[in-house]
């Protein structure tokens, strides 16, 4: 399984990027699946429902599950957070995993910059990030730049530089 990610700051794009290239990956013949890191506590599930009591009473897991899609919850409570590459392990094979955040892991990583954000570049000081997406120019740039509004040289930036564009 091929691994690219996206990563920048908050409120760079990064969750935008994903679902404009996602289909033309998709569209290229590409199984593709994500992974998302978040900062902050979230819940994918509500109090009341069912599973969410299941989760309140103590259960380690609770797995949901419908005719259309199913979800597993594991609740870390006293642990650490896991590795990724322990994620990763749990996924499905695919062809493509898109991993948006864990800017720090060390896997080929696409960074999203926006200079009206006022953010320093990561790719100065990170020898994974392949790539940079932007809205402007970025001069004496080591590495490639990508215009942050073509998702679809994007896409073929992200095809090519996995090994699944040959033409």
């Amino acid at each position: 399984m091929k691994v690219m990610g996206i990563v920048g700051w908050s409120g760079s794009g990064k969750t935008s990027l994903v679902v404009e290239v996602l289909p033309i990956l998709k569209e290229a013949g590409l199984k593709v699946s994500t992974m998302k890191h978040a900062h902050h506590r979230f819940d994918v599930d509500k109090p009341g429902k069912d599973s969410f009591r299941h989760r309140e009473a103590g259960a380690s897991e609770v797995l949901v599950v419908t005719s259309s899609r199913w979800v597993l919850m594991h609740e870390s409570r006293e642990e650490l957070e896991p590795s990724i590459e322990s994620l990763i392990e749990r996924m499905t094979p695919v062809d493509l995993l898109l991993i948006e955040g864990f800017k720090t892991h060390n896997h080929p990583k696409l960074e999203i910059h926006r200079a009206s954000e006022g953010n320093p570049l990561l790719c100065q000081d990170d020898p994974e990030i392949v790539a940079v997406a932007s809205d402007s120019p970025l001069p004496n740039l080591r590495i490639p730049r990508l215009d942050l509004n073509n998702p679809g040289a994007i896409a073929e930036f992200i095809l090519t530089h996995t090994g699944f564009n040959r033409s």
